[in-house]
């Protein structure tokens, strides 16, 4: 079960800003990823439901980092089903994210309360989750709805709305500061993060000064002269 209260992984979402999300199968090197996350600032990391029995090296991460580095807060993605969703639940994913809306991962998350951050790409999708308790929708694919143009035509008309896009966020100042000043709460990062070449050379010091210099760029757009 989530070791985390719902409204503290929220929190933690949005005061940070930044949700690095990866699949690897290799336990040690899934390990060595979000140790590099963390140390580079982001306590939050997705990961994501890609492979065969990846729900075996979740289980590992969350085992693993409840006794090296219990501030860690681990969650899954790429979940698409509520007994998929269940299955982490069970394995101690403290929020579920998926690439697509479904009404019964957001009754079974809310039952557990553990938040739920669907994928959506219209406003009729954003109202829905709404609708079922979702706090934070997942702008997905961010790039291809039209960007940050998109998060600021919705809040428009639903100031309160809280958008984390994905895919189409770049480790650059420019495009951070585009998203942020568009008004999303928090941006997730994949493999523009967690960057392949890095991953096979072991340069993990590489991925902690990318998230860290990510974050410092979230806290320069908010006005934020020091970590809170």
């Amino acid at each position: 079960m989530a070791r985390f209260d719902r409204l503290e992984v929220l929190n933690e979402i949005m005061r940070i800003g930044l949700v690095p999300l990866f699949y690897h199968a290799d336990v040690e090197v899934a390990q060595r990823i979000v140790a590099a996350c963390r140390a580079g600032g982001a306590r939050v990391v997705e990961y994501t439901n890609r492979g065969d029995n990846a729900y075996r090296v979740f289980a590992n991460l969350v085992s693993h980092f409840a006794q090296v580095d219990p501030s860690v807060i681990l969650g899954i993605g790429s979940v698409l089903d509520p007994a998929t969703a269940a299955l982490y639940i069970a394995s101690g994913a403290n929020f579920v994210v998926g690439s697509v809306l479904n009404p019964e991962v957001a009754r079974l998350c809310n039952r557990r309360k553990v938040p739920y951050t669907p994928g959506c790409a219209s406003p009729s999708e954003i109202s829905q989750a709404e609708e079922l308790g979702v706090e934070i929708v997942k702008v997905f694919p961010g790039c291809a709805v039209g960007g940050p143009d998109f998060v600021k035509a919705v809040l428009g008309p639903t100031p309160w709305t809280r958008m984390m896009p994905t895919s189409g966020v770049e480790p650059t100042e420019e495009s951070i500061r585009a998203w942020f000043q568009a008004g999303v709460a928090a941006v997730g990062m994949g493999s523009k993060l967690v960057r392949k070449e890095w991953v096979e050379a072991g340069d993990y010091d590489a991925i902690a000064a990318q998230t860290a210099q990510v974050i410092a760029w979230i806290r320069q757009v908010r006005g934020e002269s020091s970590p809170r």
